[in-house]
């Protein structure tokens, strides 16, 4: 059961913390909330470098690093200073998913509010963003629930890196990749496409999120999809304390040596 928890705090903490671009770029962020398995601040980075991006996140005395190709099509999860890891196809996850969740059904808004404000330098434009998402437990013929991530974004248009973030994601999209653990993915078909439809509004909006206030609520009929509701309601916030940018080495980016690999699909 811990590691269950462990591993749905850690999808949707690289969901929400993931940004990548072509540019090489650092972000540091922090998220906070309620959610199963969060206790407190949970701090990470992120490294970019064209279409890969690592994540690093520290929940407690752990810290979980995911590897993101999405030309390769792979991922890579491990924890640090351990000697074995996963590596995962995501063409193969895209297609399971793609079974559970009727992409076509997806109802996806960012409207801007008419609020504005000044954050280290950069003005950030405030919008409600709206990404309601059905899908079937366990894939088709599971029982029906509807995925729902509803907040306020603040967004710094014209950020370094925002061409790129932009970029990255708008062509991931169209490979149907998600930016979470497949595990928790493939139990939660629904909120890994919310969340990888939430950061492709992001990228349509033209800038950086630099703070995401979000409620994940999960709704439907049925004794399984009422335990579901019940674990998958949560609330969520982002914040970026820094971004900086510089050269990043093609090693960051690869599974460190040595490493043991199972490869999962």
């Amino acid at each position: 059961m811990f590691r269950t928890r462990h591993a749905l705090v850690v999808a949707t903490l690289a969901a929400l913390c993931s940004i990548a671009a072509r540019a090489d770029v650092t972000l540091r962020q922090t998220t906070s909330g309620k959610v199963i398995g969060l206790n407190g601040d949970a701090p990470s980075v992120t490294y970019i470098k064209g279409s890969r991006m690592r994540i690093e996140t520290q929940l407690g005395n752990k810290t979980t690093v995911s590897i993101f190709d999405v030309d390769a099509q792979k991922m890579y999860s491990f924890e640090a200073g351990k000697g074995s890891g996963d590596a995962w196809d995501m063409a193969t996850i895209a297609a399971e998913l793609g079974q559970a969740v009727d992409v076509g059904a997806i109802s996806s808004t960012l409207k801007p509010n008419g609020q504005s404000r000044q954050a280290g330098g950069l003005t950030l434009t405030g919008y409600d963003l709206r990404v309601s998402v059905p899908a079937a437990l366990g894939g088709p013929g599971g029982p029906k629930m509807t995925v729902t991530n509803e907040g306020t974004v603040w967004i710094a248009k014209g950020a370094p890196g925002s061409a790129d973030y932009a970029a990255f994601y708008q062509g991931a999209a169209t490979k149907g990749w998600i930016f979470s653990d497949p595990r928790v993915a493939k139990g939660q078909p629904g909120q890994a496409k919310a969340m990888a439809d939430m950061y492709r509004q992001f990228a349509a909006a033209g800038g950086l999120p630099y703070e995401v206030d979000m409620k994940i609520s999960v709704s439907g009929e049925g004794p399984m999809a009422a335990m579901m509701s019940s674990l998958g309601n949560s609330e969520l916030r982002t914040t970026t304390q820094a971004v900086e940018t510089g050269a990043l080495a093609d090693d960051l980016f690869a599974p460190p040596p040595g490493l043991k690999l199972k490869a999962r699909k």
